[in-house]
């Protein structure tokens, strides 16, 4: 009998991953299981999980893991894990932070320079032909507007250096000073949504966070501004979003995340001032093979040493 630490894999990993996995440990994977069975025969053996960020693993799974001692989630978000629950039983929990900074924040300048410049809309008007027909409709400036950020952690602050390139200046709101002279802070997340004309969500998800993008943050960025969210579904109301755009109260919005992904509602379909992005900021093969090596070797060092390299 294998003598490997036995984990529960709670949602589908890629093959490379799980071979990975598996030269370590004995796995379980939940997502394609008899679970009532799989619990019932292997419960008490499972020392730990493996789970992606969007995922998490709720508090009535982890009530009935009575020896789960260590979770590793593959990426940063830990808003679909039950913090408490695992703080009550003391189970460490990490996840991979910083490894994705860079190509979430590229993903944020993208949608702001393809929302202002019409960069989709224009892709179709030139492939369905239509150019022959007659000229493309104006598209807006980016270079020079005023950049909000929702949240200055890693990925704010790379965001930070990617707009510099266009002169923009930089506006904030964060529960701490970011201590960058260069950058306005904004006591209320009205007062920043009215001095920008771009909303960059990098904050994170969670019962804390949830709609804090409301129709009042939303009347307050104006009808010159532009909502990009690289952070939570969760973190905006939709369908103030949806009424907030019918309306021209704002004039566009990128979104990489949705709150009932991979749902999205068919307004945000049919808008053309709208870009829609299947929550792939992170998804490069350099990324996320940093990931994978990260919530991995935080398994392995877990059993190895009792720690992690990332804990949350």
């Amino acid at each position: 009998m294998s003598n490997k630490p036995h984990i529960l894999i709670v949602s589908e990993l890629t093959q490379p991953m799980l071979d990975a996995l598996a030269e370590h440990f004995t796995l379980h994977k939940w997502w394609q299981a008899d679970q009532p069975q799989l619990l019932r025969d292997y419960a008490t053996q499972i020392r730990g999980a493996f789970t992606r960020g969007n995922q998490g693993i709720s508090g009535e799974l982890i009530d009935s893991l009575p020896n789960l001692e260590v979770i590793s989630s593959f990426g940063v978000g830990v808003d679909a894990i039950d913090l408490a629950k695992a703080r009550t039983r003391g189970i460490l929990v990490s996840n991979t932070p910083r490894v994705l900074d860079e190509c979430v924040a590229d993903t944020g300048l993208g949608l702001m320079l393809a929302v202002t410049r019409t960069l989709c809309t224009a892709d179709r008007f030139a492939r369905s032909g239509e150019w022959l027909k007659r000229g493309y409709p104006i598209a807006w400036k980016m270079t020079g507007k005023r950049c909000g950020i929702v949240g200055m952690g890693n990925i704010g602050r790379e965001v930070t250096q990617r707009v510099a390139g266009f002169n923009m200046p930089v506006h904030y709101f964060s529960p701490r000073d970011a201590g960058n002279p260069l950058w306005q802070r904004h006591e209320s997340l009205i007062g920043l949504a009215a001095a920008v004309d771009f909303l960059v969500l990098t904050l994170p998800g969670g019962a804390a966070t949830r709609h804090i993008i409301n129709a009042e943050v939303l009347k307050a960025l104006g009808p010159e501004g532009i909502l990009i969210n690289i952070a939570r579904g969760s973190v905006v109301d939709t369908d103030a979003l949806i009424g907030a755009l019918y309306s021209g109260q704002i004039r566009g919005a990128g979104l990489d995340v949705f709150e009932q992904e991979p749902q999205i509602p068919a307004a945000l379909c049919d808008m053309d001032n709208v870009v829609l992005l299947p929550h792939l900021a992170s998804n490069t093969a350099e990324t996320r093979q940093a990931m994978a090596s990260l919530a991995i070797d935080n398994l392995l060092r877990y059993f190895r040493e009792g720690s992690v390299n990332t804990p949350v």
